[in-house]
């Protein structure tokens, strides 16, 4: 039987010091193409959500929050938060900081974890995956989830936050927080070991940033009376366009956490669609159902809750599954919003922007 790492000879035999022999054109085309479907829902796409999407007068300041968010965070990332995040272990839930930076680093065959996990017995535990590209694309990968992990957070804030705090808030959460979760689930930590599976963030992007969202939401206070009850969209044609920009650009964010070109990233990139388009679908009928009208910030709010349903397990469940899941991620967080929002104190008194952590009435 062949060794599972074997090259195919279709990838043997280059003529170019820069095509390794480990080297799958097809994986590292398919994983940088991703990474910059990612990039995209960042930057333009959640720059021009949160600038359509606010009203005039925060439309640059939380276009901008967007915008620096993903600068500072890739900086941060290669000078050391991506090793806290995958490379060899410090605590059970954090990796050793370092620079990924150098070229002997960044041009070597990517490994995810660092190191292979042994029992006592000296029995394997966990196995490094060793993807057919270099670490230089597993960098810029892993960089563009963290990037977008902070600008989700920016959606809780839209509206009241300094940008000065806000430029002070991003590397020290990246430091503190996002490294932690992406250790602790995908860098080999604690949670790596005991089985948990995540497969494209869930809990280490999505969660994690709404809690954060909520707290913070929390600590820097509210907005105006006036503003909270009334926040149309100062531009509903761009925050379309950038809600179609972070749609598409999911199809990176979930196809390309297999960390190859295969059956899987394809499931699950038509299962994102599917649950996503499923989702819109239902919270646009509970609309026109309960209120006799669509809303189109409603319709968003499906799609962005359809998308972050399905990413847990986008590779993982069949086509029926992600219809299931898009029903579901239609219409409970409807229902959060409609029925609980309204209902619970605590809810009424954090002024999460955004309804990152959970969806608040809209407006248009």
């Amino acid at each position: 039987m062949a060794a599972a790492n074997v090259v195919p000879v279709a990838y043997q035999g280059n003529t170019s010091a820069s095509v390794p022999d480990w080297l799958n054109k097809g994986d590292n085309a398919w994983q940088m193409i991703s990474a910059t479907l990612v990039g995209l829902q960042s930057v333009p796409g959640l720059v021009i959500l949160y600038g359509g999407i606010v009203k005039k007068k925060w439309a640059v300041n939380s276009a901008f929050m967007a915008f620096y968010a993903f600068a500072a965070v890739l900086l941060c990332w290669v000078t050391w938060a991506y090793k806290m995040s995958f490379g060899d272990k410090l605590l059970p839930f954090w990796g050793k900081p370092g620079p990924a930076l150098g070229q002997k680093f960044l041009i070597r065959q990517a490994r995810l974890p660092e190191t292979t996990q042994y029992y006592n017995n000296g029995e394997v535990e966990t196995a490094v995956a060793a993807p057919f590209y270099p670490m230089a694309s597993m960098v810029y990968f892993q960089a563009v989830f963290a990037a977008i992990t902070l600008i989700l957070i920016a959606g809780s804030l839209l509206g009241r936050m300094n940008i000065k705090a806000w430029m002070l808030f991003v590397p020290l959460w990246l430091t503190f927080s996002y490294t932690v979760g992406a250790f602790s689930l995908w860098g080999g930590g604690f949670l790596f070991h005991w089985g948990v599976m995540d497969y494209s963030g869930g809990y280490v992007i999505h969660l994690s940033a709404g809690i954060a969202g909520f707290t913070a939401a929390y600590w820097v206070g509210p907005r105006a009376t006036k503003d909270r009850e009334r926040f149309p969209p100062n531009n509903v044609l761009l925050m379309l366009a950038g809600a179609g920009i972070l749609w598409m650009g999911w199809a990176g964010f979930n196809g390309g956490d297999p960390y190859t070109a295969n059956i899987d990233s394809s499931m699950a990139v038509l299962n994102t669609n599917i649950c996503a388009a499923t989702s819109l679908l239902v919270w646009t009928c509970l609309d026109v159902i309960f209120f006799k009208k669509p809303s189109v910030i409603g319709a968003v709010q499906g799609m962005i809750t359809g998308l972050v349903c399905i990413t847990p397990g986008a590779g993982l469940v069949q086509g029926w599954a992600a219809i299931t899941m898009g029903i579901l991620s239609g219409s409970i967080p409807w229902f959060t919003m409609m029925i609980i929002h309204k209902r619970w104190p605590l809810l009424q008194k954090v002024d999460d922007t955004l309804g990152v952590f959970t969806p608040t009435p809209s407006p248009v």
